[in-house]
């Protein structure tokens, strides 16, 4: 289960030793291979995988990013940072997702940056450290460095790293053009807050399942989302294995569509992966996510 806010602070004092959730510990601590040492502080832009440090607060942070066949730094990409559950890292983001290979095909850079203790201060978990802020230094970066197109920088991310998705559409305004978190929510003290919203328009397509046992509080920070933003849902539109998209129109010009799969648990649709994969979930959420993201650069508000 995941950690309570009401936990948090007796949390922080824990970690590393306590966890953030077994569904997490599930998915990302067996079988994660760890990201290699990074050769220098200073990426050379090219084609495939590059980890890098970045000095963030006095501490050394790490992300590695993706760069498909033919990628020179004349072209000007999207950029989709990715986001692993708690306890794991990008290179497990990577594996589950499959982003590396949805990226050669259709053209676009993936980030994957590492939490620190292999966790993020997401929204209910975990820590204290300024993820928000070495994200947001890291995007400015990949930005400048990699030359990513700033109307098309995207965040996902599953469970801690799918709540990261949404504290980073709040609290990093202007930067974001959409967000796909899969199996987590807009949940946590912070999101019960009504100023607690998007400052800038920050389209939303989210993946829960009905299995899942924080299904519950994903459908009420769904509700609240939408309640804020004065979010319109049209009528539900089945899918496959029962399995239904509900589409809503929001003040602010965004969307936020919503996957319900009924027979799915706190899972990955469609990944392969044995830990927090499910192949058989009837849509493949990686392909449903990079559809989403291409369709929805930023828009004015």
């Amino acid at each position: 289960m995941r950690i309570r806010p009401q936990w948090i602070a007796a949390l922080a004092l824990l970690l590393p030793v306590v966890g953030c959730g077994s569904d997490d510990v599930k998915g990302g601590g067996a079988g994660t291979e760890r990201p290699k040492k990074p050769a220098a502080a200073k990426e050379s832009p090219r084609p495939g995988d590059q980890t890098v440090t970045l000095p963030w607060k006095g501490k050394d942070r790490v992300y590695t990013v993706h760069a498909p066949p033919g990628y020179t730094p004349a072209d000007q990409l999207p950029l989709v940072i990715a986001m692993h559950p708690y306890p794991s890292d990008g290179a497990y983001a990577a594996k589950l997702t499959g982003l590396n290979e949805k990226a050669d095909q259709e053209g676009f850079l993936v980030a994957y940056p590492n939490g620190l203790d292999q966790a993020y201060n997401a929204l209910v978990c975990c820590g204290t450290e300024d993820d928000v802020g070495f994200i947001g230094a890291m995007t400015k970066r990949v930005l400048g460095t990699w030359n990513a197109d700033p109307q098309r920088v995207y965040a996902t991310g599953i469970s801690n790293g799918g709540d990261m998705s949404f504290k980073l559409a709040v609290e990093l305004p202007d930067t974001l053009a959409a967000i796909a978190p899969v199996s987590s929510g807009y949940i946590g003290l912070d999101t019960a807050k009504p100023a607690y919203m998007p400052k800038s328009p920050v389209s939303v397509a989210t993946f829960i399942g009905g299995l899942d046992q924080h299904y519950g509080e994903f459908e009420r920070g769904i509700t609240a989302w939408s309640t804020r933003l004065s979010c319109k849902a049209g009528r539900p539109e089945k899918m496959k294995a029962n399995i239904t998209r509900t589409t809503a129109k929001c003040r602010d010009k965004s969307e936020f569509v919503t996957y319900r799969l009924p027979d799915m648990g706190h899972n990955w649709p469609g990944s392969k992966d044995q830990s927090m994969g499910d192949p058989t979930a009837g849509v493949n959420a990686t392909d449903l996510i990079w559809e989403f993201f291409e369709a929805h650069p930023k828009v004015a508000p």
